[in-house]
């Protein structure tokens, strides 16, 4: 079973329809309705572009004059949305949601988001997409309704022709601005999911201080104070109960250091990835070769999500993979594709797009799965969010590998 989750982008390919038949099926059907739906909403649409941009246009003098065109221009992106919508449910045509303004607080004020509403590129292509889509309108109302009364034979032909034309103005006009602002709207997704990651850890961190250490310092704390009471009393019994607080001493300790090293461990800050992820390899059941060749070492927050990435691969390996062996090599590839060799500098090759490169394979049963709620899944996504790749290669019976790239930021 090999699974691949990376960011995906729009195939216009998925959207073609079906080839012509000469029979009237449903896609006919939907086409001619579309066509036919045309003239009413090109009519509603062009009279309140007019209206509006005559209205706005003539009180621009005025103070109410960019305030109401922002505010028609909002609704005109309204309008480019019920567009999209039809054009989905009558012609097949898939078409991404622009992304949408942000509001006065997010803009950083009224006067900014007033100025972003009127110089909106989405919603002033909606705009033409209005003012030229009435004499369309027409032509096409007129062509379909001709065609249902006396040219059945050609019928699918016509309403194809035209719809096709309809399919190009809607994915030239009413589409998102340019790849940055599909880009941009994947970006805003991520980010739901980096703040959901860190919200999670941070409810672990304090469940494991509530439930591990805090409790046992707790404990600690009523025993000294009993030891204390005891000291006069019963000095042995005393001595007994401080060499058992001693113990639960080292034990809060231990889980201290656990949890330290669960949210960032010194040694990856003090020594780097390679002996980070060969001390995470020896806690490992399974003896396993660590092979780290990188030039020098990337950004604190690259080599992060690398060390635990591989961490959370290795736990999966110890818990699930019932394997003899693993293996985990770390490499950074040079822009064009090959691995960058000891010397390479980070400057504007890695601007240019150098990656860094993580594989962990093992000799176990296989038949990982990278897909639903499992916690590959959710590695595959905290390395989306930072436009990543994350690679499952799992057969059944014939071990696991699994690659993860991540974007190459050098060490300011």
């Amino acid at each position: 079973m090999t699974a691949r989750i990376q960011v995906s982008h729009q195939d216009p390919d998925n959207d073609r329809p079906p080839p012509v038949r000469p029979a009237l099926g449903a896609v006919a059907w939907k086409e001619t309705v579309h066509l036919l739906s045309n003239l009413p909403l090109a009519l509603v649409g062009f009279v309140y572009t007019v209206t509006m941009v005559a209205t706005a246009g003539g009180l621009s003098v005025t103070a109410i004059g960019l305030p109401l065109l922002a505010g028609g221009l909002l609704a005109s992106r309204q309008l480019g949305r019920l567009e999209r919508a039809r054009a989905r449910a009558l012609l097949g045509v898939r078409v991404e949601e622009p992304t949408p303004l942000p509001g006065p607080r997010r803009a950083g004020g009224f006067f900014p988001w007033l100025w972003a509403g009127v110089k909106d590129p989405v919603a002033w292509r909606t705009v033409l997409y209005e003012l030229v889509r009435l004499p369309w309108g027409v032509l096409t109302f007129a062509v379909a309704l001709v065609g249902l009364l006396v040219l059945w034979p050609v019928l699918p032909y016509v309403v194809r022709w035209l719809s096709n034309v309809d399919r190009l103005m809607v994915r030239g006009l009413l589409s998102p601005s340019d790849e940055l602002e599909r880009r941009i709207a994947e970006l805003e997704s991520d980010r739901g999911v980096v703040v959901d990651t860190a919200a999670a850890d941070m409810r672990r961190i304090e469940r494991d201080l509530h439930d591990g250490a805090q409790a046992r310092l707790v404990a600690l704390a009523m025993g000294l104070g009993l030891a204390k009471e005891k000291l006069l009393e019963d000095p042995e019994g005393a001595a007994a109960m401080v060499d058992e607080a001693h113990g639960e001493v080292k034990l809060a300790l231990q889980e201290l250091r656990d949890l330290a090293r669960g949210i960032h461990p010194a040694v990856l800050t003090d020594r780097g990835l390679d002996a980070a992820l060969s001390s995470v390899a020896s806690r490992c059941v399974v003896p396993v070769k660590v092979a780290v060749d990188l030039p020098e070492r990337p950004a604190a927050a690259i080599e992060g999500i690398a060390y635990f990435t591989v961490s959370e691969l290795l736990q999966n390996v110890s818990k699930h993979a019932g394997a003899r062996g693993a293996s985990v090599e770390v490499w950074r590839t040079a822009a064009a594709g090959g691995r960058a060799g000891a010397g390479v500098g980070s400057g504007a090759e890695a601007a240019a797009g150098a990656r860094l490169l993580i594989r962990v394979s093992d000799d176990g049963r296989g038949g990982a799965d990278a897909v639903g709620g499992s916690g590959l899944a959710g590695l595959a996504e905290r390395l989306r969010a930072v436009d990543g790749v994350f690679v499952v290669d799992s057969p059944e019976g014939e071990g696991t590998v699994v690659t993860a790239e991540l974007p190459w930021r050098g060490r300011g």
